[in-house]
């Protein structure tokens, strides 16, 4: 059985989406239940387009879901550029002549997983499309699509109800749906997808394989949640669950709580709007306490601290060796140098020479290590790569890239 997605539309015009800000609608969608995001640049002009490149840039480094973008592709070098701002696919509208010529040169030079077609009409189903992309958007009829091979087609849709919407999902052919009525404030992911899996659809929704029952709450029917942010790994609170807060959570995809001071249910954020969405739930060995991982709206403690676990009660000096940390914090301190030049600092003397001297210590540094690689003692290539790396740091904070950007492009190869 086909598994079924729900993807929210978003036209880009004069660097904002539906009219809002374009990163903060992004991110509403992907913590709230959307499989994917639609992006269309409808730019008017040449500066407009790079607005909404920019913009993709954005929300890229935001997200966790595949970006789909199209519009304003003219030539070879707009796909790249769609590509290279983070999204997942680039795609060609197949109404537009140079679209379809160029699609064979695309598919070749970034690969077939990057580009997917929109098409609205039977003679633009060709077999040659199984070959060139991995995604088709459909237009036309929402009860029957002329296409009959392997990729994935996603209906554009006019639907615009919880009823509507199922009834596009049910066809055969439908991979998904995107439509108008997710930018409204009436739509709900996870309730829809919900109602969709009751009628027997696949759909992306959380289902736990330990039931509530195999857990061991206490006495008071409560299990305590350890909760931690998903990419940092910071411990951000601890609280309880009873089965209906631990249904709740599943059911909506936000964390839910009992509280055991005002005795009733709480979602975190519902007041504040420092909501926490569910990445990934686990059981310790003893079944008596949840790991929660999650991606964290604003500040977790009350006391407006990112985490309730903000004093220091003891700490020990050590030297800090988590890789990701490490490297947060060196390129702190490089953006930071950038930011507020500092005296006789190598990092501002490097900044201050501009571009062509920060290539040219990257090249240098490559070349150090090369040698370095050829002899036989591996301590000296720890010591070279960590100046080529400090030197491409270097070159990131000089070019406006964080390592978000780097590790989003590793995790997607």
């Amino acid at each position: 059985m086909k598994r079924k997605h729900l993807i929210p539309v978003m036209p880009i015009r004069n660097g904002m989406a539906n009219g809002q800000d374009g990163v903060k609608l992004a991110k509403f969608y992907s913590d709230n239940g959307a499989d994917a995001i639609l992006i269309f640049d409808l730019a008017e002009s040449d500066k407009e387009h790079e607005e909404a490149i920019a913009l993709l840039k954005e929300i890229s480094r935001t997200v966790e879901i595949p970006l789909y973008a199209g519009g304003h592709i003219r030539r070879i070098e707009d796909v790249k550029k769609i590509l290279y701002a983070g999204c997942d696919k680039a795609i060609l509208n197949f109404g537009r002549e140079s679209n379809v010529e160029m699609a064979l040169e695309v598919s070749k030079r970034f690969g077939k997983e990057k580009i997917g077609f929109s098409i609205f009409e039977e003679a633009q189903c060709s077999k040659e499309l199984d070959e060139m992309g991995s995604l088709i958007l459909w237009s036309g009829s929402d009860a029957f699509c002329p296409y009959k091979g392997k990729i994935p087609v996603i209906s554009i849709s006019s639907a615009a109800s919880d009823e509507a919407i199922i009834g596009v999902l049910s066809n055969k052919w439908a991979d998904g749906i995107s439509t108008a009525y997710f930018s409204t404030e009436v739509a709900d992911f996870m309730g829809l997808k919900k109602k969709a899996a009751r009628r027997g659809l696949l759909m992306n929704t959380l289902e736990s394989s330990i039931s509530w029952h195999s857990l061991k709450p206490d006495e008071d029917g409560l299990v305590p949640v350890v909760v931690q942010d998903y990419q940092t790994m910071e411990v951000l609170m601890l609280a309880y669950m009873n089965e209906i807060a631990f249904e709740t959570t599943l059911e909506s995809g936000r964390m839910t709580y009992w509280s055991r001071s005002r005795d009733e249910l709480w979602t975190k954020g519902m007041t504040s709007g420092h909501f926490q969405y569910v990445k990934s739930l686990s059981i310790d060995c003893d079944n008596d306490t949840i790991l929660a991982k999650v991606s964290q709206v604003g500040a977790a403690c009350h006391t407006g601290n990112r985490t309730c676990f903000y004093r220091d009660m003891v700490k020990k000096e050590y030297v800090e060796k988590n890789p990701l940390k490490v490297f947060e914090d060196v390129y702190g301190v490089i953006m930071d140098r950038k930011l507020h030049p500092k005296e006789g600092s190598y990092t501002n003397y490097l900044f201050e020479k501009g571009i062509d001297k920060i290539l040219k210590k990257v090249g240098e540094e490559a070349a150090e290590l090369i040698i370095a690689a050829k002899n036989p003692d591996p301590e000296e290539i720890k010591y070279e790569m960590s100046d080529l790396l400090y030197h491409a740091m270097v070159l990131m904070a000089e070019r406006g890239v964080i390592w978000e950007d780097i590790t989003r492009e590793l995790a997607d190869r």
